[in-house]
């Protein structure tokens, strides 16, 4: 028989000395800079930010809850103040290309200061040009340019007039222009009497007439030369006003950044187009649109980048990474029923804002969202952004729109995300290596050492000031200490969820302001896990309520035949719970095979049936090492209804299985937990917590706990860190919890019989369990031999039937 002593209550739990921590409250402690326990991946973080070299970039991966990001961003923020303040950046109008912004890059803090010199000046030029065209100057010189082009014209006519008159011609205005008649002593003659004139003189009138017509056309073909002249002279005016107006403050302008050659090349441009534009400039028709608006619109400065405030490198984190929330967009307006747009309303992104420092994305949201992906790796690989629209990109839209100049660009991303997501992406995107070097992978535990304890500590309290909670206590901390073990399921790490323990203190903060408590007590925590248990047990307690009714069959005391409580986890949001399952088994004979009813009726898992297939496969090697096993047995989840996963059961299936075959009746005081491999050794499995407490809290609600037990993979001790109604009743001796390493040990202990050793000729001894497992193999070999003679003699079927009846298990012909 088997030595197999019960574990004591103090090997089931591990303790936190509050003594050992070394304070009494977390206000004597300093905060915690960085988490403790993740030394991988802060160098990883600080080899990623010293490498300067392209690809050089980050993806820092990890279970979700650790704080991931929280500790990213802290960690790049604290590099960031020893690195220099990146430049500003801007669009400037293009006045050779219109629809081609140009890019700017300022010194730190120039760039506000620029914006600002720009938009007193198109203030200055908006007030001083009209005032000075309607100066009285101006409006006098233009008066003689208007009066001395008339005076021109009309002296030209005039002479013209003079010459008619001494030739005897009068000059007529008419409504249609000029016309010429012959005068006789001052009259002009009508047509009667310049035809009763002698034909020779008429003929020499008309002579003179035609002289002086072509004269007069001449005149008169001079007078839009005469205009064009005008305009010239009023061009050159209106040039020397605005010179007056506009050449001092931009000269202004152009001494003060004399520095800054894209600076003072744009003010030349400026001037240049004031010049150009003068007749727009004169005057402002209202409205938003209107001529004087849009060539001092042209003048402003777009600052897409301000880093005048920023401490050291930018750290920049896009909660919501689009496509044009990364590479920047282009804003439009509506205009007579048009898309307009211009390069103000040019918008930075995420990239821009981070250009010199560090961008913080999350990597599945950035692989959700349409081109957001592909233009992150085009911006990286290309080492510029380029701010181009979705619509354009797909040819969607004609709008019109801009090219804004490309922008050079120098930043580490840091992408956080799960493993999967990581390893995804290493085997399917060729790029992403490339661009993502650098891998800095969180733990989810952290080894549980009296230096790791006293950092844990320290996170705490750090924790508690930056969500301005109450300081804890010491014992406090310890029992958070303990609850971080119990969530890690190892007595030896504590759990690396961030977010469980800040959830955990600020719920506790609540209990300790309802007690109106000046501190944090070990009380409020142990409360808070309670009402947390509490409020997620609904389920939990309804599935208790099953099996206290008898609704769902578990037997907790006695003996029975082919049965086991087998132990499973349930899984409900951020709870998980134990309950025991029925386990039961049918044999009789066949040829080898063991039915998985779970995988037969597609409820059973890969890795399940895995477990049968290798317990069946034991059983082989076992027990039919030289011959076939004769065989045809079943197992099955009695009143399970969803899926079955996991190899945890394999245990409890091979001792349902052995009683089958044997006969023997198993303790139903005990139930199993653990896999088996092929050589009958008991592996550890997981959640062995939630099940031993699930058996537990059954056989309480079953008519108390008195002689009850758990068997589980030895492997599995030091992941105890059970509650303590379960330590105290295995204190006084009332529940036991069994440490096994082979499925020999479990079948000894749930059996009450020795397994027993075969000698040399392989023969297991008498009284033994494996004796009658052994002999009623043979049974079942003889049996089947027998019904195989009869088989050929066309008597199978009469046969199976008498055999069926004869086994009384009521298992279905073996195919």
């Amino acid at each position: 028989m088997t030595s197999i002593q019960p574990l004591s209550a103090g090997q089931l739990y591990r303790y936190c000395d509050p003594e050992a921590l070394g304070f009494r409250t977390t206000e004597e402690l300093e905060p915690l800079e960085l988490p403790c326990g993740q030394q991988r991946a802060l160098e990883a973080l600080d080899f990623a930010t010293g490498m300067r070299n392209d690809g050089f970039n980050l993806f820092v991966l990890g279970p979700a809850g650790v704080g991931k990001r929280e500790w990213v961003q802290q960690f790049l923020a604290h590099k960031a103040l020893a690195r220099e303040q990146p430049r500003d950046w801007a669009y400037l109008y293009n006045f050779d290309a219109p629809d081609q912004p140009r890019a700017l890059a300022l010194p730190t803090g120039v760039g506000r200061r620029l914006k600002r010199d720009l938009e007193e000046l198109t203030e200055e030029l908006r007030s001083s040009i009209p005032a000075t065209f309607e100066s009285d100057e101006y409006q006098s010189r233009l008066q003689e340019l208007q009066q001395a082009a008339n005076r021109r014209h009309r002296e030209a006519i005039e002479q013209i007039q003079r010459e008619a008159e001494e030739g005897g011609i009068a000059l007529l205005t008419t409504p249609s222009g000029f016309t010429f008649a012959p005068k006789k002593d001052g009259e002009v003659l009508s047509a009667e009497e310049f035809q009763k004139l002698p034909e020779e003189e008429r003929n020499a009138i008309e002579k003179r007439v035609e002289q002086l017509q072509e004269k007069l056309q001449y005149s008169i073909q001079q007078l839009p030369q005469i205009q064009r002249e005008l305009r010239e002279q009023v061009r050159q005016l209106n040039e020397e006003m605005v010179l007056v107006a506009a050449g001092a403050p931009i000269g202004n302008l152009k001494d003060a950044y004399s520095h800054l050659e894209p600076v003072v090349a744009h003010l030349d441009a400026v001037r240049k187009d004031v010049i150009e534009h003068v007749e727009a400039l004169q005057g402002d028709k209202h409205g938003r649109h209107s001529a004087m608006e849009a060539v001092m619109e042209r003048y402003q400065l777009n600052l897409i980048v301000d880093n005048a405030e920023q401490q050291g490198a930018p750290v920049v984190y896009e909660d919501l990474p689009l496509h044009q929330h990364l590479v920047g967009r282009i804003e439009h307006y509506v205009h007579q029923g048009a898309l307009m747009t211009d390069f103000t309303l040019i918008r930075a992104g995420a990239l821009h804002r981070a250009n010199g420092g560090y961008l913080v994305l999350d990597a599945l949201r950035v692989l959700q969202q349409p081109m957001a992906w592909e233009s992150l790796k085009r911006a990286l690989s290309a080492h510029t952004v380029r701010i181009q629209s979705l619509e354009r990109l797909y040819g969607l839209a004609s709008t019109v729109s801009l090219e804004p100049e490309p922008i050079p660009l120098d930043v580490k991303v840091a992408l956080v995300g799960d493993r999967f997501l990581y390893y995804l992406l290493a085997a399917y995107d060729p790029d992403f290596l490339d661009l993502f070097k650098v891998q800095a992978d969180f733990e989810d535990e952290v080894p549980r050492t009296d230096e790791s304890q006293r950092a844990y500590a320290r996170m705490l309290a750090t924790m508690a000031r930056r969500d301005a909670l109450r300081p804890l206590t010491a014992p406090a901390v310890g029992r958070i200490i303990e609850q971080a073990g119990r969530l890690a399921d190892d007595q030896e790490k504590l759990t690396a969820q961030a977010r469980m323990l800040r959830d955990l203190l600020m719920e506790a903060d609540y209990w300790a302001g309802r007690d109106e408590a000046a501190q944090i007590e070990a009380a409020h925590v142990e409360r808070t896990i309670g009402q947390q248990r509490y409020r997620g047990g609904r389920i939990r307690e309804r599935t208790l309520e099953f099996i206290e009714r008898g609704t769902v069959m578990i037997d907790t005391t006695g003996e029975a035949v082919a049965q086991v409580n087998g132990l499973s986890v349930l899984h409900l949001g951020d709870q998980a719970f134990g309950r025991p399952t029925r386990i039961t088994a049918t044999a009789r004979a066949g040829r080898g095979q063991v039915l998985d009813i779970e995988r037969e009726a597609k409820l059973g898992g890969n890795i399940h049936s895995k477990g049968v297939m290798i317990l069946s496969r034991y059983l082989a090697t076992r027990y039919a090492r030289e011959g076939v096993l004769s065989l045809s047995a079943s197992l099955a989840f009695e009143q399970s209804y969803g899926g079955v996963e996991g190899d945890s059961a394999s245990v409890a299936e091979l001792c349902a299985l052995v009683s089958a075959i044997a006969g023997v009746p198993l303790q139903q005081s005990l139930a199993v937990t653990g896999s088996v491999n092929q050589h009958g050794e008991v592996q550890a499995v997981g959640g062995v917590n939630e099940k031993i407490e699930g058996f537990f809290e059954v056989c309480e609600a079953r008519g108390g706990v008195e002689g009850q037990g758990v068997l589980l993979p030895a492997t599995n001790v030091p992941h105890l860190m059970l509650h303590r109604p379960v330590r105290e009743a295995v204190a006084a001796g009332r529940f036991h919890v069994y440490p096994i390493r082979h499925v020999d040990e479990a079948l000894e202990l749930i059996t009450g019989m020795s397994v027993g050793a075969p000698d040399e000729d392989g023969v297991y001894p008498e009284g033994s369990l494996n004796r009658l497992v052994a002999d009623r193999l043979a049974a079942f070999a003889e049996s089947v031999q027998r019904h195989s003679g009869k088989d050929n003699g066309n008597e199978g079927d009469s046969g199976s039937a008498k055999h069926r009846e004869g086994n009384g298990n009521g298992g279905g012909r073996d195919d």
